[in-house]
């Protein structure tokens, strides 16, 4: 088994960070992307659209998308929980997981690719008036969840998950996307604070 990583990108690290939550050890093959070695043969002929992370297991098979390689592992090692346990923890993870993606995390990710010179090659055509327009998209999102946090420890509730994974990937990101975070926001500092302090945020 093996985990061809892309560093400092979002999705590889959610997939790391979710790894070491869980203590696994998978071997990473680096793969450079800002030589764009994602789009060379190791990466494309495992993951025809080109992306990061992929998993290759022992018999061959491949698992690509961050979220689909985190529910695999999450499957053979249960413990601790990242997507809830009971139908109503599994369904406010996925529920919160998926309002930081959409509403944060891609609103992030469009404003770096849309707006970053050097995602110039990357991202063809780059439209600058969107990437623009997400900026604000994501600052709603942040008073949002702001509001959030002032009723929940985490995002979906009292125990550390996934969605809290992406939630801080995607904060993150925000500075080489050159979105400032709000001032005012307490919970939300609150929040960051307690799960970028955590050993896997390092991963």
């Amino acid at each position: 088994m093996r985990l061809f990583d892309g560093g400092r990108a979002p999705n590889p690290r959610r997939t790391r960070i979710f790894l070491a939550e869980k203590g696994i050890d998978v071997p990473l093959e680096p793969v450079d992307m800002a030589g764009l070695g994602h789009r060379e043969e190791p990466v494309a002929s495992r993951n025809p659209l080109k992306r990061l992370p992929v998993l290759e297991l022992d018999d061959g098979t491949i698992l690509t998308e961050s979220i689909a390689i985190c529910r695999y592992f999450e499957a053979l090692h249960p413990e601790p929980p990242l997507f809830g346990q009971s139908p109503l923890e599994i369904a406010r993870v996925e529920m919160w997981n998926r309002r930081l993606e959409l509403g944060l995390f891609n609103a992030v990710a469009s404003a770096f690719r849309h707006t970053h010179p050097a995602m110039a090659e990357w991202e063809v055509p780059q439209i600058a008036a969107w990437g623009e327009a997400n900026r604000p998209k994501a600052l709603a999102f942040l008073e949002f969840f702001d509001e959030h946090l002032a009723t929940s420890r985490f995002a979906a509730g009292d125990t550390f998950s996934v969605a809290d994974i992406t939630g801080l990937v995607a904060v993150d990101f925000m500075k080489p996307a050159k979105i400032a975070m709000p001032d005012g926001l307490s919970h939300l500092g609150r929040w960051y604070e307690e799960v970028a302090a955590r050993p896997s945020a390092k991963a």
